[in-house]
């Protein structure tokens, strides 16, 4: 299993807003071309249900992912419930800072097939750091400064993921 977390700094005056901008998922497709759909379904007060399709050295990867939303800390959970891979979950956390907004993504991802983990997952962990770049570029605009990026055990506290926690 391999985890990664991503801290980026967006010149936005407010963490409530950029929050909401994350939480569209719909809207990702426009912006990175390797996310190729996403469809929010089973809508309700703070979770969703969304399908993702994205592309993956020759591939597509396609997974079903339940998403929790807390406004209030502006932080969004996912946790996946079937897919390509083995376990896909973390979580976005947006925070106001002195220089704007600070966005945290933080994800465990393990591909499910241990005799090539060595070869895929870390593939796998770099095409999920430049996507998540291209899905904040895109949809955040220009500014966006990568501030950190933790590979390894070390990078995610896994009693942060209260979904992947909670099953």
């Amino acid at each position: 299993m391999r985890s990664v977390q991503l801290d980026l700094t967006v010149p936005s005056p407010c963490a409530v807003d950029v929050y909401a901008t994350l939480a569209d998922f719909a809207r990702y497709p426009e912006f990175s071309p390797a996310v190729r759909s996403v469809t929010v379904t089973d809508i309700g007060d703070q979770t969703t249900v969304s399908r993702w399709e994205v592309t993956f050295r020759a591939g597509l990867l396609r997974w079903v992912e339940e998403d929790r939303f807390d406004p209030a800390m502006q932080r969004i959970e996912f946790h996946q419930l079937e897919g390509d891979v083995a376990v896909f979950d973390g979580s976005w956390t947006c925070t106001d800072t002195t220089d704007g907004v600070q966005i945290t993504f933080a994800a465990r991802l393990d591909m499910g097939i241990p005799s090539l983990a060595d070869a895929l997952e870390p593939i796998a962990v770099r095409t999920l750091i430049d996507n998540t770049v291209a899905i904040v570029c895109g949809l955040l605009g220009d500014g966006v400064r990568v501030d950190a990026v933790q590979q390894g055990p070390g990078a995610i506290d896994a009693a942060r993921l209260s979904i992947a926690g909670a099953r």
